[in-house]
């Protein structure tokens, strides 16, 4: 897990949670963000400590990869968003640990496509110390067959939002673009549905076309501009006090 410390001493903490690269060969090679990112910069600038963690199977991490759905035809969306919930919430007891973390603090919980997907998964867990959950872009069985603008299977990916919905009571925001190639709006729209006809809190925020790819948003450059405008204001009625907004470092 990597850790970018706020300047200053210990402070709340961020954990921005990964997503599952298209192809399987690809996940080995997969590395946490830097610390002089843009999404990273956008949270230090505003007085986070971010953790930046890879669940079992990425990168260096070790272990078998957990996060798998099956085959397509019977996909168990939910099954794989738990498993990455649980590698998700050991990493925010143990970032909670360290000097550079006000551990007694509210934690926010951000997670882009597989993250974000796991993330909800979390938010069905209802675990204590957790203010917020941002949902950037998320969910599973996009790109299928390797193809863009194709999800496994869309009806089952929305019952298990429902699922999820039926016990989450986190506020949660989630950020989707009007171009994304793994959950286009419509997908992204009947996923909110479920989750909140189930009862879960969840604001959505329709977002326009990104570059080639929404679905690059939350990392991509000038992303921060388009999301934090959305985050920011959101983010500190979730807390209830203002976000700083000096210079990152």
């Amino acid at each position: 897990m990597r850790l970018c410390p706020a300047p200053g001493g210990p402070a709340p903490l961020v954990v921005i949670n990964h997503g599952s690269p298209a192809r399987a060969a690809d996940r080995p090679g997969l590395r946490p963000a830097a610390c002089d990112s843009e999404a990273v910069q956008w949270f230090a600038a505003r007085g986070f400590a971010v953790a930046l963690p890879l669940r079992r199977g990425y990168g260096a991490s070790g272990g078998d990869w957990a996060e798998g759905f099956g085959r397509c035809p019977q996909a168990d969306f939910a099954r794989a968003g738990r498993e990455s919930a649980r590698d998700i919430l050991a990493a925010i007891e143990a970032a909670r640990r360290l000097p550079a973390v006000s551990g007694d603090r509210p934690v926010v919980v951000v997670g882009q496509s597989a993250g974000g997907w796991g993330s909800l998964a979390l938010a069905s867990l209802n675990p204590p110390g957790i203010a917020a959950i941002v949902n950037m872009a998320g969910g599973r069985g996009g790109w299928a067959e390797g193809a863009p603008n194709t999800n496994c299977r869309p009806d089952l990916l929305a019952s298990a939002a429902g699922e999820y919905g039926r016990s989450a009571r986190v506020p949660t925001l989630w950020l989707y673009t009007a171009n994304d190639s793994f959950f286009a709006p419509a997908i992204a729209q009947a996923l909110h549905a479920a989750y909140t006809a189930g009862g879960g809190v969840a604001e959505y925020r329709a977002l326009p076309g990104f570059g080639e790819d929404g679905h690059r948003l939350f990392f991509g450059r000038g992303g921060s501009a388009i999301w934090g405008a959305e985050l920011g204001p959101w983010l500190a009625a979730r807390l209830g006090r203002p976000l700083a907004s000096g210079a990152a470092r």
